[in-house]
């Protein structure tokens, strides 16, 4: 990573949970970097709740493909933010990359992400934009799966703060 990129916080899970949280995130930083890495799938997309907030003013868009399809999707006025494709099945890794920035700023906060996963030649690839309807400034981030199923065993997820992006 650039040396503006400053690690915060690295959770690696030793079992399967239901979520990840980074809390008291430091004001100190202009924008927002977070890794995720699932050694296998849940089926569930990757998404993110901001401060503890399950109201309706996340939105999102994406655009992505298997090899053989491609896909759109948009989605407004839901209780998380969707940044990454399929974790898919049990045997195969999921990877997402999401920048959020202007965390702490007075004005809705954007999100930018890339994610994919391998399934031997049949995984898929995403980009998603996403945008979070509020003022507050982030204070924490908790990356859940959408279906409600757990992240797996070995999930490692890294948050990175970013300065004078």
């Amino acid at each position: 990573m650039p040396t503006t990129y400053e690690p915060i916080a690295t959770t690696t899970l030793s079992s399967a949970a239901a979520s990840i949280t980074f809390s008291s995130i430091s004001s100190s930083y202009t924008d927002l970097r977070l890794i995720i890495s699932t050694p296998t799938g849940t089926g569930d997309y990757i998404e993110l709740r901001f401060n503890g907030s399950s109201a309706t003013n996340y939105s999102w868009t994406a655009l992505g493909g298997d090899g053989t399809t491609g896909f759109s999707q948009t989605s407004i006025n839901k209780t998380q933010l969707r940044i990454g494709t399929s974790m898919g099945s049990t045997t195969y890794p999921t990877y997402a990359i999401a920048d959020i920035m202007s965390y702490r700023s007075s004005v809705n906060k954007s999100v930018l992400s890339q994610s994919g996963n391998d399934k031997n030649g049949s995984g898929e690839v995403g980009t998603y934009v996403g945008m979070w309807r509020s003022t507050s400034a982030i204070t924490s981030v908790l990356i859940k799966g959408d279906g409600g199923g757990n992240l797996n065993s070995g999930t490692i997820a890294t948050l990175y703060g970013i300065l004078k992006a």
